[in-house]
């Protein structure tokens, strides 16, 4: 699949739309009840809500965090020069996504990429992934505050995801990356559709101070080394 920058139609809201009463599952309760009653691993996404605009439930991802899933719930974050990668096993049809800050850093965290991706490898494994089917689409590294060219942490974090899936042989079926804009993303792991919407390149206070933590941090540091829709 070749990557896409046209935009789609965007998808209808219905103003008000509120989730369906239930849905499959035992003693009936909804899939949301579900999730947010189930354990949390270290690092796992734990915001869980329904989303009114493509109606549907949806799992917020936060800076260092993953999340891995086997039905269309809706996998989202927001990103500034942070990389999320969006893994698909598209025989087994298991998609997770992640949200990192920087290439490297001390100890283990979701905030730096290498441990990152394999925090979701490795949970995409234990639910039946193979390395051999699986494919990944990229989104971030947006250079959305201005004056800091000089330290080009979503450059740096963009070459490092293209890298590291390099070196695993995962192929990158679709990305958009770099330039100004700050992102939107939202996966559907069952299919492995992936969406994306660009937000106005303005100061906007979450991104700005998410990318600013980013960017102190990165300053000592080294440089380290299928379609996606717009909606």
């Amino acid at each position: 699949m070749m990557p896409s920058t046209s935009a789609a139609r965007p998808l209808a809201a219905r103003p008000g739309a509120t989730p369906p009463a239930t849905a499959s599952g035992s003693a009936g309760a909804s899939r949301l009840e579900r999730l947010k009653a189930a354990p949390r691993k270290p690092g796992q996404a734990s915001f869980f809500f329904w989303d009114a605009h493509f109606r549907n439930d949806a799992v917020k991802v936060l800076p260092g965090e993953y999340f891995v899933y086997d039905e269309d719930l809706l996998i989202t974050t927001t990103l500034g020069s942070c990389i999320a990668a969006c893994l698909w096993d598209r025989e087994r049809r298991i998609g997770g996504m992640n949200h990192f800050m920087l290439p490297e850093g001390a100890g283990e965290s979701g905030r730096y990429g290498s441990f990152a991706m394999e925090l979701l490898i490795n949970e995409m494994m234990k639910r039946g992934a193979s390395r051999l089917t699986l494919e990944a689409k990229i989104f971030g590294g947006g250079a959305v505050i201005g004056g800091m060219s000089s330290i080009n942490v979503g450059e740096r974090n963009t070459q490092f995801v293209i890298d590291y899936l390099q070196t695993e042989r995962i192929p990158i079926v679709s990305r958009d990356v770099l330039e100004i804009y700050p992102r939107k993303v939202c996966f559907l792991p069952g299919s492995g559709k992936a969406m994306v919407k660009r937000l106005a390149p303005t100061h906007n206070d979450a991104f700005v101070a998410q990318d600013r933590i980013a960017a102190q941090k990165a300053a000592p540091v080294s440089s380290a080394g299928g379609s996606v829709d717009l909606f």
